[in-house]
């Protein structure tokens, strides 16, 4: 099947198809095969990954018949290499990670900013400017990297031409701009608010609206999802749904939660110290998250056009992409009726 993956570097590579047979049954109702899951995310504080967050404290999995272990990892391609190697059954990761199948979406917009410190932001006009800066991304090879690399193509830079670092998510994010020990960051919010609000960054690209999404990508733009082993959907259809109706029940009630209920919800260490400015960051991002866990038309071409713009070497390769390969609805269709 075709796959989606990010190694060190954004690219989406076509393969050959790996399975034939009919896909996932039609309904599913029954108990988890396996109740016990062990699920890898990278950087959970983050808002970006708020309904896994909502799904845990509310006892949605619970609710489900699931027992969720949540292994957290510095960024997204740590991750993805827990489920490639067997310690994770399933993945929260952005969707452009993937390299089998997403069924649940978190994220409708990409949620990532990149922002310069205020010093620096003065000499950069575009993106040309940033050669030879330092950038905090969550990890290398993380979307946050991703979109960095985006930009730096942009300007007609080479993926050589700009310095990743891995900071993580939060606190860190806030320390690596406080001590200097980058020029910018891209990242994901409470981080990228309060570091606005301290005055300290200026931000250059950001798509933490919708209006952001349209303007860098064109429309709608798969973020967070779960996703998982081809294997996992077809021998555990149950486990998925439950997976899938945890997450759409998260995803609808942060529709209508207020800013305050969500930071009570949240772990107190995720508000960074500074609840108002965790419920402004909020505030600031709730209509990127996805209402139903469903992938938005136009959403995986938005996305495959992103990925070829950030690497012109994978347009050769653009037209083999199956992308109704990479992913399902079906699982969150049917969450949507029972959520």
């Amino acid at each position: 099947m075709t796959k989606i993956y990010l190694p060190r570097r954004a690219i989406l590579a076509a393969a050959p198809a790996l399975i034939a047979a009919p896909y996932i049954a039609r309904a599913q109702t029954g108990k988890p095969e396996k109740p016990k899951v062990v699920l890898a995310v990278g950087g959970k504080s983050a808002l970006y990954y708020l309904s896994l967050t909502i799904a845990e404290r509310k006892g949605f999995f619970k609710d489900a018949g699931l027992d969720v272990e949540i292994n957290d990892f510095q960024g997204g391609s740590k991750s993805l290499e827990a489920l490639m190697g067997g310690s994770a059954d399933v993945t929260a990761g952005a969707y452009e990670h993937q390299p089998i199948k997403g069924f649940v979406l978190m994220g409708r917009g990409m949620q990532i900013a990149i922002g310069l410190r205020k010093e620096v932001a003065a000499k950069v006009k575009g993106p040309a400017d940033i050669k030879g800066l330092k950038f905090g991304v969550s990890a290398p090879g993380s979307s946050t990297h991703m979109l960095l690399l985006s930009w730096a193509a942009k300007g007609g830079l080479k993926t050589s031409d700009v310095v990743a670092i891995g900071v993580g998510a939060g606190a860190t994010v806030v320390a690596a701009i406080e001590k200097g020990q980058v020029d910018g960051v891209s990242q994901t919010d409470p981080a990228l608010t309060m570091l606005q609000d301290k005055g300290m960054i200026e931000v250059k690209v950001d798509t933490r609206t919708t209006k952001g999404n349209q303007e860098v990508f064109g429309g709608a733009f798969p973020a967070a999802c779960l996703y998982t082993q081809p294997g996992f959907l077809t021998k555990t259809p149950n486990t998925a749904q439950a997976l899938a109706t945890a997450i759409v029940r998260a995803d609808e009630w942060l529709q209508t939660a207020s800013p305050a209920d969500v930071a009570k919800t949240v772990p107190e260490g995720y508000l960074l110290g500074d609840r108002a400015i965790y419920e402004k960051s909020f505030a600031g991002v709730r209509e990127t998250i996805s209402p139903d866990g469903l992938m938005p038309a136009g959403a995986q071409e938005n996305c495959l056009k992103f990925l070829v713009d950030a690497d012109p070497k994978l347009a050769a390769d653009k037209d083999k992409i199956k992308l109704a390969e990479t992913w399902t609805n079906e699982f969150a269709q049917r969450a949507k009726k029972h959520a």
